[in-house]
């Protein structure tokens, strides 16, 4: 086998960057940093702070410093103002992938990405019963988790032996939202989420939304699970704001 069979992939992982308008050139050196020790850089969700296409707009032109693809799906933050389809267009471009229910191939590795959804954890999981409203709320997170299925089962099809990657925004298990209130751990993520990581035996899965959750945890069948959000990746000591991890 040659040294480029051999060769890791070193991905960059952070989420809850939350861009203002008032952000221009904050984020260049940053960007810079990561294409220099990374081979992908993974964004899960909350690129913008308010959902507004100027902060889009700013978040694209920073971007430009980053020479290293990228991999990123939305968050809640940048659904606020029902512009989403908008702030993807703006970001999206031949380096900038913006997952939603889609998957693609970097660096030799397949990325499948959602943005995910509420509706709590193992036996605390909200059922599909009672009002139309509850309903609505838990049938979106079973549609998220298809999609997220659809985009992994897509490629297996194409891809033979490929290593999978899941990039969320909402978390796919309990462990690393925990330091959150409890009260609050239906809305930040679901575990139908990590039903399609074990039956596509996903090497590892990122998401961010819980600021005060714990970094690093697994799903039942030992898929590892990161909380890149930037406020927790900061609290750990990650001095230059990103985790790294090599496939």
């Amino acid at each position: 086998m040659t040294d480029e069979t051999n060769r890791k992939t070193r991905i960059a992982a952070v989420g809850d960057i939350h861009v203002r308008d008032t952000d221009k050139g904050k984020w260049t050196e940053y960007f810079k940093k990561i294409s220099a020790e990374a081979d992908v850089l993974v964004i899960a969700g909350d690129l913008t702070d308010t959902g507004d296409e100027v902060e889009a707009q700013v978040l694209a032109d920073e971007l430009k410093a980053c020479t290293i693809p990228v991999i990123t799906v939305l968050g809640n933050h940048d659904f606020e103002k029902g512009r989403h389809k908008l702030i993807r267009q703006i970001i999206q471009n031949d380096h900038v992938h913006v997952l939603d229910g889609e998957a693609v191939v970097v660096a030799g590795v397949g990325f499948a990405g959602v943005k995910g959804f509420g509706g709590g954890f193992d036996a605390q999981m909200l059922s599909m019963f009672g009002e139309g409203a509850m309903k609505a709320f838990v049938q979106e997170a079973v549609d998220e988790a298809l999609h997220l299925d659809r985009a992994l089962a897509r490629l297996d099809q194409d891809y033979e032996d490929i290593k999978k990657v899941a990039v969320l925004h909402y978390s796919p298990i309990k462990a690393t939202v925990v330091g959150e209130p409890e009260a609050i751990f239906p809305f930040l993520g679901s575990s139908r989420l990590a039903e399609p990581l074990s039956r596509r035996n996903v090497v590892a899965a990122f998401h961010g939304h819980a600021h005060i959750g714990t970094l690093e945890g697994s799903t039942t069948n030992g898929v590892k699970v990161f909380n890149v959000a930037k406020p927790i990746l900061t609290r750990a000591g990650y001095q230059d704001g990103f985790f790294l991890f090599e496939i």
